[in-house]
């Protein structure tokens, strides 16, 4: 962790990690040594002993200081593993245990357009928007984040919306009309970086290096979303 720390620290001001246990803890720990403000995710899913370990280290780890925006589980109302009312009762009880830091919940863009009451009890809107996971071509991808953005904009009812992950593949293969290449990936991250910028949008970039092991449930596409490679060397 130490290490990978020390190659992104001189590129971002931010870090998000997404589990508060088996060692993941350390992450946000460790970012506060680099100077790095954390958005930090207790990862929840249909184990509720786990659940409940993650809530409690992302409360401790909040109460320490170590935590500049907490996030209640990613993308398990996507993955089909809490009903929504079990995810607001998660929302509210690490709320209630954590003083002057914003709570959220992070998933796809237009859950928050389809689930209002889980818009409602977050503090902030934490959304991921990925044009190629819906098969835009990419000389499309910029405006089609735009409308993604815009629809977490609207059903925010003026709560910050933070875009949690965007990113576009180096390698593997077409999704539909998404088709990943080296050209693409730079394009992507360049019109996503200059967009962000000149607009005042806070974006979570995904990923920092390629992982391997994400081929398992994404196909060989997963392996590629870095802006390291797995030998730690930058892309670009």
């Amino acid at each position: 962790i130490r290490r990978r720390l020390e190659i992104i620290a001189p590129y971002t001001k931010w870090i998000r990690s997404f589990s508060c246990t088996e060692g993941n803890d350390l992450i946000p720990k460790l970012a506060k040594e680099y100077g790095l403000k954390t958005l930090v995710g207790a990862w929840l899913g249909d184990n509720k002993a786990v659940n409940d370990k993650e809530m409690k280290a992302l409360i401790e780890l909040s109460k320490a200081g170590f935590v500049d925006i907490a996030a209640v589980g990613n993308e398990v109302i996507y993955r089909e593993e809490l009903e929504e009312q079990e995810l607001i009762d998660y929302i509210n009880y690490v709320k209630r245990n954590i003083v002057n830091i914003p709570v959220g919940y992070v998933d796809a863009y237009y859950e928050f357009r389809d689930r209002p009451k889980i818009t409602e009890v977050c503090d902030v809107i934490l959304a991921n928007c990925y044009p190629f996971w819906e098969g835009c071509a990419s000389e499309y991808s910029l405006l089609y984040m735009k409308d993604m953005f815009q629809e977490a904009t609207k059903a925010a009812n003026g709560k910050k919306v933070i875009i949690t992950e965007t990113g576009w593949p180096s390698a593997g293969s077409d999704l539909w009309g998404a088709h990943p290449s080296y050209k693409n990936y730079l394009q992507y991250f360049i019109n996503t970086q200059l967009w962000s910028k000149n607009n005042n949008i806070d974006i979570f970039y995904f990923s920092s290096f390629d992982e391997s092991w994400k081929v398992d449930s994404e196909g060989d596409v997963g392996a590629y979303w870095g802006l390291w490679d797995k030998n730690e060397e930058r892309k670009f």
